[in-house]
């Protein structure tokens, strides 16, 4: 069983280490190294942050990240989500990503989008189980240990929130 609550502070050296587990993929994102709280609690929406723990211990962990500063874009957010390696394959990425979608529309997020590695498959298929959609292929978007790298761009719009 899991359950889901709010991060907080506390909680940041298991998000860390649940982080950098995926940064050590290399198929998670472009972060190279695990940041510090204070540099990763800058970027992300204070509202937005949720952990799935599991017998009393952090498995998983997600969050939303504000596309830009203009208002324009108040309501478009990008989603981040990980679980630890010990946990993959329980459907623990979908409970978080399910409860950050509601969570999302709560604070008036009109459109969540993720950035994905096309080598992510579990990623791809995760997004596209829970709404999201494939808006587009960005060719040598970045580049990683010097090694240019793909990202699929997936997109989901709220049905409730943003649309009148």
């Amino acid at each position: 069983m899991v359950e889901l609550r709010q991060m907080n502070p506390q909680d940041w050296e298991n998000v860390a280490r649940i982080y950098f587990e995926g940064i050590q993929t290399g198929n998670a994102t472009f972060q190279l190294d695990k940041p510090t709280y204070e540099e990763w609690n800058v970027g992300h929406l204070k509202n937005c942050r949720i952990v799935a723990i599991s017998n009393n211990q952090i498995v998983g962990w997600a969050a939303l990240t504000p596309v830009s500063d203009r208002c324009v874009y108040a309501g478009v957010a990008e989603v981040s989500i990980y679980v630890s390696d010990k946990h993959r394959g329980q459907k623990i990425g979908a409970i978080l990503l399910a409860k950050l979608i509601l969570k999302s529309e709560e604070e008036n997020i009109w459109t969540l989008q993720a950035g994905i590695f096309p080598e992510n498959i579990p990623s791809i298929k995760l997004h596209e189980q829970l709404g999201f959609r494939k808006v587009g292929y960005r060719d040598k978007i970045g580049k990683m240990n010097g090694i240019w790298r793909d990202s699929l761009l997936f997109e989901r719009r709220s049905e409730s929130v943003g649309i009148d």
